[in-house]
């Protein structure tokens, strides 16, 4: 049991410079005795109201350093102060806010929501046993309008779908990574690293781009290349919600539509995911 969407703003200023975190956590419990469900009795129940609170004294006390240390601090005041906690879980998600910029120059105390993208992280841990971080990014909508297509594929008596080889390729991705055990590492460096290799293996070279014959392609080239460059993530998970787009067929107003004009195809729509993670991860 627990307490969803607690959402506030931690505001920080150093002199007339302001620092924003606008953030929303869940905060769920698991205590030692189901005796509150079996028996009524709620002797050991921390109430969610006190959770709430708990998470707003904190917020006061430590800061947001970032996301993955705030949910870490939540998840150990609960391990030290209430013996009857058997297990916590923290989900923490960020507003998008970034710092307006006037000519340049950045501004001291007024932000701009941008939503490309909302980081979000995780953290569990069992009484006696090692504190898991995730860490992610979700609602981060992606789109190149040339080099990628689907050839080749499987085609029976119910297939219509035409193959192309040059497409529209968009999507709304979703993506949540393990570090293991918990470890002191630059959680704000690491994501914005991961955001950085996710846009590379979308796009390709800013140049010339990167041919995409899938989905499913392009998924695995994200998950390999964060793999590959950020030894601290252990297992990644991606999913890949597709947007369609079909061109307007203008003949019958006079013009030729050469891929200028395209309608999204709201639904149904495609989706892949794929979960990859290092051999020792699952060994052990």
């Amino acid at each position: 049991y627990g307490k969803n969407t607690i959402k506030f703003l931690r505001l920080h200023k150093e002199g007339k410079k302001h620092f924003v975190k606008e953030v929303e956590v869940c905060a769920h419990l698991r205590l030692t005795s189901p005796q509150e469900y079996l028996e009524g009795n709620n002797s050991l129940v921390i109430p969610t109201d006190t959770i709430k609170n708990i998470v707003l004294v904190l917020a006061k006390k430590n800061g947001i350093p970032s996301l993955e240390q705030f949910a870490i601090d939540i998840c150990n005041h609960f391990m030290t102060t209430f013996c009857q906690v058997a297990y916590v879980k923290t989900y923490v998600q960020e507003v998008p806010w970034q710092r307006l910029h006037e000519d340049g120059v950045p501004h001291i105390h007024s932000f701009i929501c941008v939503p490309d993208g909302i980081r979000f992280c995780e953290a569990e841990q069992c009484r006696n046993g090692p504190l898991i971080v995730f860490a992610g990014i979700k609602d981060l909508k992606l789109m190149k309008t040339t080099q990628s297509g689907f050839e080749g594929f499987y085609k029976n008596e119910h297939t219509t779908l035409p193959e192309r080889h040059d497409r529209i390729l968009c999507g709304e991705l979703f993506c949540k990574w393990s570090y293991g055990e918990c470890k002191d590492f630059d959680f704000d460096c690491i994501w914005k690293k991961i955001r950085e290799c996710i846009l590379e293996a979308f796009a390709g070279p800013p140049d010339c781009g990167e041919y995409s014959p899938s989905y499913q392609k392009t998924v695995n080239c994200i998950q390999m290349l964060v793999l590959s460059r950020v030894s601290q993530v252990q297992v990644i998970e991606v999913v890949l919600n597709n947007t369609f787009y079909n061109v307007v067929d203008m003949k019958n107003l006079g013009l030729t539509n050469d891929k200028e004009v395209l309608v999204p195809v709201e639904a149904p729509y495609g989706s892949c995911a794929c979960t990859l993670g290092r051999k020792k991860f699952f060994e052990a």
